[in-house]
């Protein structure tokens, strides 16, 4: 008889959950030293089904227990995505005696009278760190009386107007609601039209304001995911809008038509950003889900599926003469991994591939290179024998390429075999920051300046890696490889 090994591809410092379906994270929020990652889930399968939230927490973002699921379906309908706020100063009244955690978040009802389902914003609030939930008693807060995507909110304390806003996702555009109770909701504005990437419904939108690198200055940032549409081969993707938000009306500096998208890997989407991070940390961090939903339903996990980004810390940077988010994975990440190869003022000639054994669960890869003439650069991270996924940067075109058709197994889909590729601004001097788990391939460029996150399925994460470079030679200085300290996997156990 033919058994399956259900920790196939499971990721050492990535949270999936212990058994059954997950999708996006919900509910990001920071309260009493501890990280809570509210998340989309089905407890029933391993594919999408009746939405529940599931629940961990962590004290440092990259090692997770899982609890307890928190929201389960009612009369109101299933728990699709939203946020979890702190009502510190209890503008709700449901905490007289000391702050906590309200949730809200979309129902989605279908029932026997209507033939699509009616979306519907709901609360629920707990008063012992989110183990518990009281859902409230005159649910739903907010509907709309024509629109049939409406869902998704995001929710925060906007401390100018005083007063909580929520960004909601409906249809093609992003609507904007205020309260000061998080129970009556006013309309406030509508953002989208005629702007940003249409090819799909959006969905999942997040708000914030982000420092600006070296100065002062600070821009309001909006994310909005757009979901699959067959008719193009990218699936679901991410993009974000730079502007300002008076506590009424978001409004981008610049209308020129060009889409800002915040990963150029197939596999990174409905990520949204933690809520009061405390602000002595003062940063801002995020989550997406890890898949795409051209396949997300197919992965080859066996008893779970989904999984969880890196949490990254998100900035400005000029490029340029343009501002564009950043994202590093947050520092935490550090403490997992030991440095145990350090390249330093080594050439690599053109035609020569640099072999450096691996044999790890999990790698990162931090590379400095000067080109010295080379056309083309990259790496090859040998997963095994015969099993490969391939880097390359090229120096003529500025185009970074991740190629997984050869990375395991990729039989599931063939919208996986396509190339992942991204512009990059300068490769005069590049920086690439390269994190490899059991089952996804993370990269950041110069200090965090574009990202490409892709997931894999090979037998083993890697056995070695080579380094190579065509057309000319490159040099590699304060480069090194680090390996993971001894944990346990990442899944909650």
């Amino acid at each position: 008889m033919k058994t399956h090994n259900s920790e196939k591809y499971r990721p050492t410092f990535h949270f999936s959950p212990k058994k059954n379906w997950i999708n996006d994270p919900n509910g990001l929020v920071y309260f009493k030293g501890e990280y809570h990652l509210f998340f989309q889930h089905n407890p029933n399968d391993s594919i999408w089904g009746p939405m529940h939230w599931g629940h961990a927490v962590s004290k440092d973002m990259i090692k997770w227990e899982e609890l307890d699921i928190a929201l389960y379906p009612d009369e109101h309908g299933t728990i699709f995505s939203g946020s979890v706020v702190i009502d510190w100063n209890n503008t709700s009244g449901f905490f007289p005696k000391e702050p906590g955690m309200v949730a809200i978040f979309t129902q989605n009802l279908h029932d026997s009278d209507h033939t699509t389902p009616i979306q519907t914003q709901s609360l629920a609030f707990s008063h012992d760190r989110g183990r518990t939930w009281t859902k409230y008693e005159k649910n739903p807060v907010l509907k709309h009386p024509t629109k049939v995507d409406f869902r998704d909110p995001k929710v925060f304390w906007h401390y100018e107007s005083e007063k909580w806003i929520m960004v909601l996702a409906t249809g093609q555009t992003v609507s904007i609601y205020s309260s000061p109770n998080l129970i009556d909701w006013q309309f406030e504005s509508e953002f989208g039209e005629n702007i940003g990437c249409h090819d799909g419904v959006w969905e999942c939108p997040d708000l914030f304001e982000l420092p600006v690198e070296n100065s002062e200055e600070k821009k309001w940032v909006m994310f909005v995911s757009i979901g699959d549409n067959r008719q193009f081969d990218s699936g679901s993707r991410t993009q974000y809008f730079i502007g300002s938000f008076d506590g009424s009306n978001f409004k981008v500096d610049e209308n020129n038509n060009e889409v800002l998208w915040l990963d150029f890997g197939k596999d990174n989407y409905a990520g949204v950003t933690f809520s009061d991070i405390p602000k002595e940390d003062g940063r801002r961090i995020y989550i997406g889900w890890m898949s795409n939903w051209r396949y997300a339903n197919e992965v080859p996990t066996v008893g779970w599926r989904g999984q969880m980004t890196l949490p990254r810390v998100l900035t400005l940077r000029k490029i340029g003469d343009k501002l564009r988010v950043i994202q590093k994975p947050v520092k935490e990440l550090d403490n997992y991994f030991t440095k145990q190869i350090v390249i330093h003022d080594e050439i690599i000639s053109s035609g020569i591939q640099k072999k450096i054994d691996i044999n790890q669960s999990s790698v990162e890869i931090v590379l400095n290179v000067n080109n010295l003439g080379a056309k083309q650069f990259g790496l090859v991270l040998h997963h095994t024998e015969n099993q490969s996924t391939t880097i390359t940067i090229d120096l003529l075109t500025n185009l970074l390429s991740l190629d997984r058709t050869n990375s395991g197994e990729v039989s599931f889909s063939e919208n996986f075999l396509n190339n992942q590729v991204m512009k990059i601004h300068d490769t005069t001097k590049l920086n690439l920051r390269i994190i490899v788990d059991s089952s996804s391939v993370e990269i950041f460029v110069n200090e965090g300046a574009h990202a490409l996150t892709s997931l894999i399925y090979p037998d083993k994460a890697c056995e070695k890696i080579s380094i190579f470079s065509l057309g000319g030679d490159i040099q590699l200085s304060n480069s090194y490889i680090s390996f993971p300290n001894s944990i346990r996997r990442n899944f909650g156990y």
